[in-house]
Protein backbone atom coordinates (compact mmCIF):
# COMPACT_ATOMS: atom_id res chain seq x y z
CA UNK A 1 0.00 0.00 0.00
CA UNK A 2 1.70 3.49 -1.43
CA UNK A 3 0.02 6.80 -1.18
CA UNK A 4 -0.91 8.91 -4.21
CA UNK A 5 -0.88 12.21 -3.50
CA UNK A 6 -2.93 13.28 -6.78
CA UNK A 7 -5.57 10.69 -6.36
CA UNK A 8 -6.37 12.01 -3.12
CA UNK A 9 -5.44 15.43 -3.15
CA UNK A 10 -9.41 16.88 -2.67
CA UNK A 11 -8.84 14.75 0.66
CA UNK A 12 -5.90 16.82 2.29
CA UNK A 13 -7.02 20.06 0.70
CA UNK A 14 -7.47 21.95 4.06
CA UNK A 15 -4.39 20.85 4.85
CA UNK A 16 -2.08 23.55 2.28
CA UNK A 17 1.21 22.98 4.28
CA UNK A 18 1.57 19.55 4.02
CA UNK A 19 -0.09 19.02 0.58
CA UNK A 20 2.97 21.50 -0.63
CA UNK A 21 5.47 19.36 0.99
CA UNK A 22 4.11 16.06 -0.19
CA UNK A 23 3.28 17.56 -3.61
CA UNK A 24 7.61 18.95 -3.87
CA UNK A 25 8.85 15.56 -2.28
CA UNK A 26 7.10 13.46 -5.23
CA UNK A 27 8.43 15.83 -7.59
CA UNK A 28 12.10 15.50 -6.28
CA UNK A 29 12.46 12.09 -4.64
CA UNK A 30 11.51 9.20 -5.54
CA UNK A 31 8.32 7.71 -4.02
CA UNK A 32 8.94 5.23 -2.13
CA UNK A 33 6.37 3.23 1.09
CA UNK A 34 4.77 6.17 2.24
CA UNK A 35 1.02 5.62 3.28
CA UNK A 36 -0.23 8.34 3.99
CA UNK A 37 0.26 12.13 3.95
CA UNK A 38 1.68 12.71 7.10
CA UNK A 39 4.32 15.23 7.07
CA UNK A 40 5.70 15.32 10.91
CA UNK A 41 6.64 18.19 12.68
CA UNK A 42 6.75 17.55 16.58
CA UNK A 43 5.36 14.31 19.01
CA UNK A 44 4.52 14.44 22.68
CA UNK A 45 4.16 11.28 24.05
CA UNK A 46 2.32 8.82 22.34
CA UNK A 47 1.10 11.41 19.59
CA UNK A 48 3.05 12.85 16.63
CA UNK A 49 1.89 16.77 15.11
CA UNK A 50 1.51 17.20 11.65
CA UNK A 51 3.08 20.70 9.81
CA UNK A 52 -0.69 22.02 9.48
CA UNK A 53 -0.85 21.81 13.69
CA UNK A 54 -3.34 18.29 13.60
CA UNK A 55 -2.46 15.51 16.08
CA UNK A 56 -2.65 11.90 15.83
CA UNK A 57 -2.30 8.82 18.16
CA UNK A 58 0.75 7.28 16.66
CA UNK A 59 0.06 3.29 16.50
CA UNK A 60 3.23 3.05 14.54
CA UNK A 61 6.18 3.90 16.67
CA UNK A 62 7.51 5.30 13.16
CA UNK A 63 7.94 1.60 12.43
CA UNK A 64 8.43 0.17 15.61
CA UNK A 65 11.70 3.19 16.30
CA UNK A 66 10.52 5.07 18.78
CA UNK A 67 9.85 2.33 21.50
CA UNK A 68 9.02 5.81 24.46
CA UNK A 69 7.28 7.45 22.21
CA UNK A 70 8.17 11.62 22.04
CA UNK A 71 9.37 14.02 23.38
CA UNK A 72 11.23 11.66 26.53
CA UNK A 73 12.46 14.45 29.02
CA UNK A 74 15.66 11.96 29.65
CA UNK A 75 15.80 11.97 26.18
CA UNK A 76 16.14 15.45 25.31
CA UNK A 77 18.40 15.97 27.94
CA UNK A 78 20.72 13.53 25.82
CA UNK A 79 20.25 15.82 22.91
CA UNK A 80 20.80 18.45 24.38
CA UNK A 81 23.76 17.60 26.28
CA UNK A 82 25.40 16.16 23.36
CA UNK A 83 24.75 19.59 21.07
CA UNK A 84 27.34 21.34 22.50
CA UNK A 85 29.98 18.66 21.46
CA UNK A 86 31.58 19.34 18.02
CA UNK A 87 32.43 15.97 16.97
CA UNK A 88 29.05 13.80 17.84
CA UNK A 89 29.41 12.09 14.69
CA UNK A 90 32.57 9.79 13.68
CA UNK A 91 33.87 7.18 11.95
CA UNK A 92 33.20 4.54 14.73
CA UNK A 93 35.13 1.46 13.20
CA UNK A 94 38.23 3.45 12.66
CA UNK A 95 38.46 5.79 15.80
CA UNK A 96 37.19 4.67 19.64
CA UNK A 97 34.91 6.87 21.46
CA UNK A 98 33.16 6.17 24.98
CA UNK A 99 29.61 5.86 24.20
CA UNK A 100 30.82 2.57 22.04
CA UNK A 101 31.69 1.14 25.00
CA UNK A 102 28.91 1.65 27.36
CA UNK A 103 26.06 0.95 24.85
CA UNK A 104 28.21 -2.19 24.12
CA UNK A 105 28.72 -3.23 27.22
CA UNK A 106 24.69 -2.59 28.27
CA UNK A 107 23.47 -4.18 25.56
CA UNK A 108 25.65 -7.52 26.20
CA UNK A 109 24.14 -7.25 29.69
CA UNK A 110 21.14 -8.15 28.22
CA UNK A 111 21.43 -10.49 25.63
CA UNK A 112 23.54 -14.20 25.20
CA UNK A 113 26.43 -14.44 27.56
CA UNK A 114 29.83 -15.14 25.79
CA UNK A 115 29.09 -12.53 23.10
CA UNK A 116 30.45 -9.74 21.48
CA UNK A 117 29.01 -6.59 19.12
CA UNK A 118 29.46 -5.03 16.28
CA UNK A 119 27.28 -1.83 15.48
CA UNK A 120 26.63 -0.69 12.16
CA UNK A 121 23.62 2.46 10.35
CA UNK A 122 20.45 -0.01 10.06
CA UNK A 123 18.49 -3.31 10.65
CA UNK A 124 19.63 -3.94 6.83
CA UNK A 125 22.87 -3.55 6.97
CA UNK A 126 23.10 -5.38 10.62
CA UNK A 127 21.40 -8.95 8.39
CA UNK A 128 24.10 -8.46 6.05
CA UNK A 129 26.63 -8.72 8.96
CA UNK A 130 25.33 -11.61 10.59
CA UNK A 131 25.55 -13.37 7.37
CA UNK A 132 28.68 -12.47 6.50
CA UNK A 133 29.90 -14.26 9.81
CA UNK A 134 28.08 -17.02 9.37
CA UNK A 135 29.40 -17.69 5.77
CA UNK A 136 33.19 -16.49 7.17
CA UNK A 137 32.55 -19.85 9.13
CA UNK A 138 30.98 -22.09 7.41
CA UNK A 139 31.52 -20.67 3.33
CA UNK A 140 29.32 -19.57 0.69
CA UNK A 141 26.61 -22.12 0.46
CA UNK A 142 23.01 -21.88 0.59
CA UNK A 143 21.25 -20.14 3.56
CA UNK A 144 17.54 -21.29 4.89
CA UNK A 145 15.10 -18.75 5.14
CA UNK A 146 11.07 -18.49 5.36
CA UNK A 147 8.21 -17.84 3.06
CA UNK A 148 6.96 -14.33 4.03
CA UNK A 149 10.60 -13.07 5.82
CA UNK A 150 11.68 -9.80 5.30
CA UNK A 151 15.46 -9.05 6.11
CA UNK A 152 15.68 -5.62 4.44
CA UNK A 153 16.25 -3.89 0.76
CA UNK A 154 20.02 -4.25 0.66
CA UNK A 155 20.99 -6.94 -2.05
CA UNK A 156 22.36 -9.63 0.97
CA UNK A 157 19.45 -8.76 2.69
CA UNK A 158 16.81 -9.16 0.25
CA UNK A 159 17.71 -12.48 -1.17
CA UNK A 160 16.46 -13.89 2.02
CA UNK A 161 13.47 -11.72 1.73
CA UNK A 162 10.89 -12.97 0.50
CA UNK A 163 7.48 -10.39 1.44
CA UNK A 164 6.79 -8.46 -2.27
CA UNK A 165 7.16 -9.38 -5.52
CA UNK A 166 7.90 -5.69 -6.36
CA UNK A 167 10.58 -5.98 -3.25
CA UNK A 168 13.13 -8.21 -5.60
CA UNK A 169 12.27 -8.12 -9.45
CA UNK A 170 15.73 -8.01 -11.56
CA UNK A 171 17.83 -8.14 -8.88
CA UNK A 172 20.02 -10.72 -7.93
CA UNK A 173 20.17 -13.54 -5.43
CA UNK A 174 22.40 -15.50 -3.11
CA UNK A 175 21.48 -19.39 -2.97
CA UNK A 176 19.20 -19.61 -0.58
CA UNK A 177 16.39 -22.25 0.30
CA UNK A 178 13.14 -21.60 1.14
CA UNK A 179 11.14 -23.03 4.55
CA UNK A 180 7.34 -22.47 5.32
CA UNK A 181 7.00 -19.99 8.11
CA UNK A 182 4.66 -22.24 10.29
CA UNK A 183 2.18 -20.32 13.02
CA UNK A 184 0.82 -23.97 14.22
CA UNK A 185 2.35 -26.78 15.97
CA UNK A 186 -0.23 -29.14 13.44
CA UNK A 187 1.51 -27.94 10.45
CA UNK A 188 2.13 -30.71 7.98
CA UNK A 189 5.53 -28.92 6.89
CA UNK A 190 6.40 -28.28 10.77
CA UNK A 191 9.38 -30.82 10.02
CA UNK A 192 10.42 -29.43 6.60
CA UNK A 193 13.98 -28.15 8.37
CA UNK A 194 15.37 -31.74 9.33
CA UNK A 195 14.89 -32.52 5.48
CA UNK A 196 16.30 -29.73 4.27
CA UNK A 197 19.17 -29.83 6.70
CA UNK A 198 20.01 -33.55 6.13
CA UNK A 199 19.45 -33.07 2.29
CA UNK A 200 21.82 -29.75 2.07
CA UNK A 201 25.07 -28.40 3.24
CA UNK A 202 23.99 -25.02 3.96
CA UNK A 203 25.61 -21.45 5.60
CA UNK A 204 23.14 -20.41 8.08
CA UNK A 205 19.63 -20.28 8.59
CA UNK A 206 17.49 -16.95 9.54
CA UNK A 207 14.19 -15.94 10.98
CA UNK A 208 12.00 -13.88 12.47
CA UNK A 209 10.01 -15.07 15.20
CA UNK A 210 7.16 -12.36 14.40
CA UNK A 211 7.24 -11.80 10.83
CA UNK A 212 6.48 -8.09 10.88
CA UNK A 213 6.47 -6.79 6.90
CA UNK A 214 5.18 -10.55 6.29
CA UNK A 215 1.29 -10.27 8.51
CA UNK A 216 2.61 -10.46 11.62
CA UNK A 217 2.82 -14.25 12.17
CA UNK A 218 3.66 -15.43 14.90
CA UNK A 219 5.89 -18.88 14.67
CA UNK A 220 4.86 -21.80 16.50
CA UNK A 221 6.55 -23.05 19.16
CA UNK A 222 7.55 -26.97 18.04
CA UNK A 223 8.85 -25.04 14.55
CA UNK A 224 11.48 -23.03 16.56
CA UNK A 225 12.07 -25.62 18.47
CA UNK A 226 12.72 -27.60 15.23
CA UNK A 227 15.01 -24.79 13.81
CA UNK A 228 17.01 -24.51 16.78
CA UNK A 229 17.61 -28.55 17.40
CA UNK A 230 18.42 -28.77 14.15
CA UNK A 231 20.96 -25.84 13.88
CA UNK A 232 22.66 -27.91 16.61
CA UNK A 233 22.41 -31.25 15.15
CA UNK A 234 24.31 -30.07 11.95
CA UNK A 235 26.52 -27.04 13.30
CA UNK A 236 24.10 -24.51 11.53
CA UNK A 237 24.37 -20.78 12.58
CA UNK A 238 20.66 -19.85 13.62
CA UNK A 239 20.50 -16.00 13.17
CA UNK A 240 17.35 -14.53 14.56
CA UNK A 241 16.23 -11.21 13.11
CA UNK A 242 15.41 -9.18 16.09
CA UNK A 243 15.50 -5.51 13.93
CA UNK A 244 11.58 -4.97 15.05
CA UNK A 245 10.63 -6.88 17.55
CA UNK A 246 13.44 -6.49 19.81
CA UNK A 247 14.08 -4.29 22.88
CA UNK A 248 10.75 -4.76 24.22
CA UNK A 249 8.10 -4.96 21.62
CA UNK A 250 7.06 -8.20 22.14
CA UNK A 251 7.42 -7.86 26.08
CA UNK A 252 10.83 -9.66 26.66
CA UNK A 253 13.93 -7.49 25.72
CA UNK A 254 14.31 -10.22 22.64
CA UNK A 255 11.45 -12.61 20.96
CA UNK A 256 13.71 -15.52 20.97
CA UNK A 257 13.40 -15.77 24.90
CA UNK A 258 9.72 -16.42 24.44
CA UNK A 259 10.87 -19.66 23.36
CA UNK A 260 13.62 -20.72 25.25
CA UNK A 261 16.31 -20.73 22.59
CA UNK A 262 19.81 -19.18 22.30
CA UNK A 263 20.32 -17.98 18.70
CA UNK A 264 24.18 -18.32 17.20
CA UNK A 265 23.58 -14.40 16.03
CA UNK A 266 21.27 -12.25 16.44
CA UNK A 267 19.96 -8.60 14.69
CA UNK A 268 18.61 -5.53 16.25
CA UNK A 269 18.00 -2.62 14.86
CA UNK A 270 15.10 0.10 14.97
CA UNK A 271 14.84 1.24 18.93
CA UNK A 272 18.13 1.02 19.44
CA UNK A 273 18.60 3.76 17.00
CA UNK A 274 21.31 2.15 14.93
CA UNK A 275 22.16 -1.23 13.62
CA UNK A 276 23.66 -4.22 15.41
CA UNK A 277 24.93 -7.53 15.48
CA UNK A 278 25.40 -9.80 18.65
CA UNK A 279 27.15 -12.94 17.99
CA UNK A 280 28.57 -15.45 19.64
CA UNK A 281 32.54 -14.93 20.25
CA UNK A 282 32.83 -18.70 18.07
CA UNK A 283 32.24 -16.33 14.88
CA UNK A 284 33.99 -13.66 15.68
CA UNK A 285 36.96 -13.41 12.72
CA UNK A 286 40.29 -13.73 13.34
CA UNK A 287 41.78 -11.21 12.00
CA UNK A 288 40.43 -7.60 11.40
CA UNK A 289 39.11 -5.92 8.85
CA UNK A 290 36.66 -8.32 7.68
CA UNK A 291 33.57 -5.98 9.24
CA UNK A 292 33.58 -2.33 9.24
CA UNK A 293 31.65 0.96 8.19
CA UNK A 294 32.45 4.45 8.27
CA UNK A 295 29.35 5.46 10.63
CA UNK A 296 28.90 1.71 12.32
CA UNK A 297 29.79 2.43 15.97
CA UNK A 298 29.85 6.64 14.86
CA UNK A 299 27.11 8.34 15.54
CA UNK A 300 27.63 9.45 19.50
CA UNK A 301 24.40 10.80 19.80
CA UNK A 302 22.06 7.72 18.98
CA UNK A 303 24.43 5.30 20.95
CA UNK A 304 23.95 7.91 24.10
CA UNK A 305 20.02 7.47 23.23
CA UNK A 306 20.47 3.74 22.64
CA UNK A 307 21.54 3.35 26.37
CA UNK A 308 19.37 5.54 27.93
CA UNK A 309 16.55 3.75 26.31
CA UNK A 310 17.87 0.30 27.65
CA UNK A 311 17.83 1.49 31.23
CA UNK A 312 14.64 3.74 30.89
CA UNK A 313 12.70 0.34 29.81
CA UNK A 314 14.98 -1.48 32.92
CA UNK A 315 14.37 1.25 35.21
CA UNK A 316 10.33 2.07 34.56
CA UNK A 317 9.78 -1.67 34.52
CA UNK A 318 8.11 -1.29 30.72
CA UNK A 319 8.54 -4.89 29.87
CA UNK A 320 5.88 -5.43 32.48
CA UNK A 321 4.09 -2.73 31.48
CA UNK A 322 4.53 -3.95 27.45
CA UNK A 323 2.90 -7.36 28.42
CA UNK A 324 -0.31 -5.75 30.46
CA UNK A 325 -0.71 -3.55 27.81
CA UNK A 326 -0.41 -5.59 25.07
CA UNK A 327 -3.15 -8.56 26.61
CA UNK A 328 -5.49 -5.24 27.21
CA UNK A 329 -5.07 -4.23 23.28
CA UNK A 330 -5.35 -7.47 22.23
CA UNK A 331 -7.94 -8.36 24.23
CA UNK A 332 -9.99 -5.09 22.68
CA UNK A 333 -9.12 -5.98 19.14
CA UNK A 334 -10.44 -9.39 19.95
CA UNK A 335 -13.90 -8.13 20.94
CA UNK A 336 -13.90 -6.05 18.21
CA UNK A 337 -13.61 -8.96 15.90
CA UNK A 338 -16.10 -10.84 17.10
CA UNK A 339 -18.77 -8.25 16.40
CA UNK A 340 -17.46 -7.00 13.05
CA UNK A 341 -17.32 -9.88 10.07
CA UNK A 342 -14.73 -8.15 7.90
CA UNK A 343 -12.25 -9.11 10.76
CA UNK A 344 -10.61 -12.66 10.40
CA UNK A 345 -7.81 -12.56 12.92
CA UNK A 346 -6.16 -11.28 15.81
CA UNK A 347 -2.58 -12.16 16.25
CA UNK A 348 0.98 -10.54 17.99
CA UNK A 349 3.12 -10.75 21.01
CA UNK A 350 3.26 -7.96 23.32
CA UNK A 351 2.38 -4.32 21.29
CA UNK A 352 3.08 -6.23 17.97
CA UNK A 353 0.04 -6.74 17.03
CA UNK A 354 -1.89 -7.93 13.57
CA UNK A 355 -5.58 -7.77 12.60
CA UNK A 356 -6.37 -9.36 9.59
CA UNK A 357 -9.03 -8.62 6.87
CA UNK A 358 -11.53 -10.35 4.12
CA UNK A 359 -9.65 -8.14 1.93
CA UNK A 360 -6.89 -5.91 0.89
CA UNK A 361 -9.32 -3.60 -0.33
CA UNK A 362 -11.04 -3.62 2.92
CA UNK A 363 -7.62 -2.81 4.92
CA UNK A 364 -6.57 -0.37 2.63
CA UNK A 365 -10.02 1.45 3.41
CA UNK A 366 -9.44 1.35 7.37
CA UNK A 367 -5.80 2.71 6.94
CA UNK A 368 -7.10 5.89 5.21
CA UNK A 369 -10.09 5.98 7.38
CA UNK A 370 -8.28 5.66 10.67
CA UNK A 371 -5.88 8.74 9.41
CA UNK A 372 -8.69 10.76 8.47
CA UNK A 373 -10.03 9.97 12.01
CA UNK A 374 -6.10 10.75 13.75
CA UNK A 375 -5.20 7.44 14.39
CA UNK A 376 -2.36 6.15 12.73
CA UNK A 377 -1.45 2.31 11.85
CA UNK A 378 -0.05 0.90 8.82
CA UNK A 379 -0.26 -2.43 6.59
CA UNK A 380 1.28 -5.74 6.73
CA UNK A 381 1.58 -8.99 4.37
CA UNK A 382 -1.86 -8.93 1.89
CA UNK A 383 -4.37 -7.60 4.36
CA UNK A 384 -3.13 -7.00 7.13
CA UNK A 385 -2.62 -3.89 9.53
CA UNK A 386 0.42 -3.79 11.83
CA UNK A 387 -0.29 -1.66 15.33
CA UNK A 388 2.97 -1.31 17.07
CA UNK A 389 2.46 1.69 19.62
CA UNK A 390 5.45 3.58 21.82
CA UNK A 391 5.76 1.24 24.74
CA UNK A 392 4.60 3.35 27.11
CA UNK A 393 1.24 3.81 25.94
CA UNK A 394 -1.54 4.33 28.45
CA UNK A 395 -4.62 2.88 28.89
CA UNK A 396 -6.29 5.24 28.35
CA UNK A 397 -4.88 6.11 24.88
CA UNK A 398 -5.62 2.72 24.22
CA UNK A 399 -9.35 3.04 24.88
CA UNK A 400 -9.07 6.14 22.91
CA UNK A 401 -7.43 4.22 19.69
CA UNK A 402 -10.14 1.69 20.00
CA UNK A 403 -12.86 3.56 19.84
CA UNK A 404 -11.82 5.49 17.16
CA UNK A 405 -11.27 1.70 15.57
CA UNK A 406 -14.56 0.68 15.61
CA UNK A 407 -16.01 4.09 14.75
CA UNK A 408 -14.27 3.36 11.66
CA UNK A 409 -15.13 0.33 11.29
CA UNK A 410 -18.94 0.86 11.47
CA UNK A 411 -18.41 4.05 9.05
CA UNK A 412 -17.13 1.52 5.97
CA UNK A 413 -20.57 -1.04 7.26
CA UNK A 414 -22.46 1.71 6.10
Amino acid sequence: MTWNYKKHHNDIMMKKKSLSIVKKIHQLAYNSTFVYPLVIKDGQGCYLEDVDGEQYLDFTSNIASCPLGYNHPELNAIIKRYGSIGAHKIAGQDFYCEEHCQLAEKLLSISTPNSKVFFINSGAEAVENAIKLAYRRTGPLPGISCINAFHGRTLGALAFTSSKEIQKINFPELPVKRLKFCISDHDPQIDNIKEIASEYKVSFIIIELVQGEGGVNVASKKFVSNIHKTSIKYGIPLIIDEVQTGLGRTGKWWTYQHYGIKPSIFTIGKALQLGAVVFDKKYEPPKPGVLSSTWGGGSRIDMAIGRKTIDIIYNEKILEKVNKSGNLLKKCLIEIKNKDTKIIDVRGLGLMLGVEFHSKEIRNKVIKRLFKNKLLVIPSGLKTIRILPPLVITNEEISKGMVIFEKVLKEINH
